[in-house]
């Protein structure tokens, strides 16, 4: 696990610390004539031996440095043709770190592999999955007869309200599995200061009862699930 966690630490420092916005920006316009290219890739092997200090993993440094530059280098051809720029950087991400994941447990890679999947709980996993988009649906439903007696806010960011209300029951349910209750009188305070000055400039009674029952919703459906949760888990 030490071995991943020092793995991880280098790829955030060389990808995220280190790497400045004029280097990208100089790769996605030269691709592999860009020099901040190789730059990048020298600096993510020198970080990791640093890490280790230990001779004996320079195969490994530098495995994953020639892994590094193969999934940058491809990013830089396939990301101008994807219209989604948040596509081409989590899949880059992620394949990063299935690299770093097999250099760290090579030796027994299936075998670990086996074991976390066998220690995935289900119940857990649901419970999450449930208060996600699942919610969402089951309360804009639940409210869509009064939303058309509601102005809609051009203003708004594009399915804003639906994202916060996600985040907020995925810190509901995590409190209280974790046993913490209290906390959540803490996230209704601080959702309704941030509430108050858009329901004050409206002055629209039925904008706060909107508002209100979709917030006593969302937070009752994680409630009810972190109870689920705590009593089967």
């Amino acid at each position: 696990m030490l071995i991943f966690i020092k793995l991880f630490l280098a790829h955030l420092i060389g990808d995220f610390i280190l790497q400045s916005n004029k280097w990208v920006v100089d790769k996605e316009l030269y691709k592999l004539k860009s020099k901040y290219l190789y730059f990048h890739v020298i600096i993510h092997f020198v970080i990791t031996m640093l890490l280790f200090w230990d001779w004996s993993y320079w195969k490994m440094a530098l495995l994953i440095m020639v892994s590094h530059f193969s999934i940058d280098a491809l990013k830089l051809y396939v990301a101008p043709r994807i219209k989604n720029s948040r596509i081409p950087f989590f899949v880059d991400q992620v394949l990063h770190l299935i690299v770093l994941y097999t250099c760290a447990y090579y030796g027994d890679l299936f075998l670990h592999t086996t074991e976390i999947v066998q220690q995935i709980d289900l119940t857990l996993v649901t419970a999450f999955v449930f208060v996600s988009f699942p919610s969402a649906i089951i309360i804009s439903k639940m409210l869509e007869g009064m939303s058309k007696h509601i102005e809609i806010d051009h203003e708004s960011l594009p399915n804003a309200g639906m994202y916060i209300g996600i985040i907020e029951r995925f810190f509901v349910l995590t409190f209280i599995i974790l046993g913490h209750w209290e906390v959540i009188g803490f996230l209704i305070a601080a959702k309704s200061v941030f509430r108050f000055n858009d329901l004050k400039e409206s002055n629209s009674r039925e904008l706060t009862e909107y508002i209100l029952i979709g917030t006593l919703l969302s937070f009752g459906l994680a409630i009810l699930t972190g109870i689920f949760c705590n009593t089967y888990l």
